[in-house]
C-alpha cells in the first residue's frame, strides 16, 4: 500500500445513510453532487471528462479502478468534470505502457476528491433500490450534521441547467476547412469523439455556445445541424430548445444526442422526466425498431423522454427503445430529416455498435444537398 496515512473517509447520503471509507492518498477533502455509478468495466479516464456528467459524485461498479493509468488524448474534454469519485479499490500503479500518469496523478492535477475502500456493491444495490440523491464525500467524519445541514442546501438535479456550465465560451472550429461538409454544433456539454466522428467521415465543424441563436448559427451556412450531450435537466435549457426549433424549420438535417436528443423531443412539445436511477454504463441493450436489430451502446443520462406523449405525437416516430425498461431510446421527426438518441453512438468507452448514426446523418445532409441543387 503506498499510503499507510490515509484518512478515514464517509460517504452521506441525502437520507443519512452512511457508508464509510478511505481517502485516496493522504489529503483531506469534500466533495458534494448527485451520486450515480457506472457499470463499465473500462473507460474510467473517458467518464470522468465527460461533460454529461458534471455535477456528479460517480461510483465506479468496477472493483479496481486506475490499474491502467491515465492517456492525455482519451479524455473527452479538458478537465475532468465529475465532482468527486467513489470506488472499491484504488490502483495508485498501473501496468499499461502508453499511459503517460497515473490516476492519482490525473485527480490531482484536477484537484479532484476521491475516496475507495467502499463497499460499492452494498452502495449501489442501496441507489438503485433508493434512487439517484445528493450526497457528500469527506474526510471530515466526525461532523455528521454539519454535513447533513450543507447537503440539504445542495440543489435537486431536477430543473437544474449545467449546460452553461461547460459549454464553450465562444465558437470555435473543428476539422479540415476544405472538407465537404459543413457542420453547425450546438455545444451544451460536447464530447471530443462526437468531433472526432463527424470530422473523420468529412466534417468540417463549427461549435457554437449553449446559448447561440439559429439566427447566429444559420448565417455560417451549414450543410447540417447538430445537438450534443450534456449535463443536467433539459428543460430549462429554453434558448437550445428555441434553436433547435429553427434547425427543423431549416429542413436540413438535424442530429441529436444524448440532451440533444431531449431537446429535440421538448422541440416538439413531448415532455422529460428524472429517472428513478438513470442508465450509465457501457453495455446497454437497444432494440432499433426499423430494422429489427440489436445494439450493445455506451449510456448515460438521468432524465428520459416521455414515451407515451411521443407516441400520440402526430411528428414523431420511435424508432430505438431501450430493451431493460422499454424507455425512448431514439426518434426520428416524420417527413423530416431530424433524428435522435438517446445513448452515445461515439462510445469512447464503450462499443461500436451505434457509429452507423454517424454515417445515417452524413447520408442525409448528401441527399439533401443533391436535391437543392
Amino acid at each position: 500500500m503506498k499510503y499507510q496515512s490515509r484518512k478515514k473517509a464517509l460517504l452521506l447520503l441525502a437520507d443519512g445513510t452512511i457508508f464509510y471509507g478511505k481517502s485516496v492518498g493522504d489529503k483531506d477533502g469534500t466533495a458534494f453532487g448527485e451520486v450515480c455509478f457506472n457499470t463499465g468495466m473500462t473507460g474510467y479516464q473517458e467518464i470522468f471528462t465527460d461533460p454529461s456528467y458534471f455535477g456528479q459524485i460517480m461510483v465506479t461498479t468496477n472493483a479496481h479502478i486506475g490499474n491502467y493509468g491515465t492517456v492525455a488524448e482519451e479524455a473527452e474534454s479538458d478537465s475532468i468534470k465529475i465532482s468527486g469519485l467513489v470506488c472499491r479499490n484504488f490502483s495508485y500503479n498501473y501496468s499499461r505502457p502508453r499511459a503517460d500518469k497515473s490516476l492519482e496523478n490525473f485527480l490531482e492535477d484536477n484537484n479532484l476528491f476521491a475516496i475507495s475502500d467502499v463497499d460499492t456493491r452494498a452502495l449501489v444495490g442501496y441507489i438503485r433500490d433508493n434512487g439517484a440523491m445528493n450526497a457528500v464525500i469527506t474526510t471530515d467524519v466526525d461532523d455528521i450534521e454539519g454535513l447533513k445541514a450543507k447537503l440539504a442546501k445542495v440543489p435537486s438535479m431536477e430543473g437544474l441547467e449545467l449546460a452553461s456550465s461547460v459549454s464553450t465560451t465562444g465558437a470555435y472550429f473543428f476539422g479540415d476547412e476544405q472538407a465537404p461538409m459543413k457542420i453547425a454544433a450546438l455545444d451544451i456539454g460536447i464530447k471530443k469523439n462526437i468531433l472526432r466522428n463527424l470530422e473523420k467521415r468529412g466534417g468540417y465543424v463549427k461549435v457554437f455556445p449553449y446559448n447561440t441563436s439559429f439566427e447566429e448559427m444559420e448565417a455560417w451556412g451549414a450543410d447540417g445541424y447538430f445537438i450534443s450531450n450534456g449535463p443536467g435537466d433539459p428543460e430549462p435549457l429554453s434558448d437550445a430548445i428555441q434553436t433547435a426549433k429553427g434547425m427543423i424549420a431549416s429542413g436540413k438535417p438535424v442530429f441529436g444526442i444524448c440532451l440533444g436528443h431531449q431537446v429535440i423531443a421538448l422541440a416538439n412539445g413531448v415532455s422529460t422526466f428524472k429517472m428513478h436511477n438513470g442508465h450509465r454504463g457501457i453495455n446497454h441493450p437497444i432494440l432499433n425498431l426499423l430494422t429489427g436489430k440489436g445494439e450493445i451502446t455506451s449510456q448515460n443520462h438521468g432524465f428520459a423522454v416521455n414515451k407515451e406523449e411521443t407516441e400520440s405525437n402526430e411528428n414523431l416516430e420511435i424508432t430505438h427503445v431501450h430493451l431493460n425498461d422499454e424507455t425512448v431510446a431514439g426518434i426520428r421527426m416524420k417527413g423530416k430529416d431530424v433524428f435522435s438518441v438517446q445513448y452515445h453512438p461515439e462510445a469512447s468507452a464503450g462499443p461500436h455498435d451505434a457509429e452507423y448514426l454517424f454515417d445515417q446523418f452524413f447520408d442525409l445532409i448528401e441527399k439533401n444537398a443533391t436535391a437543392m441543387a
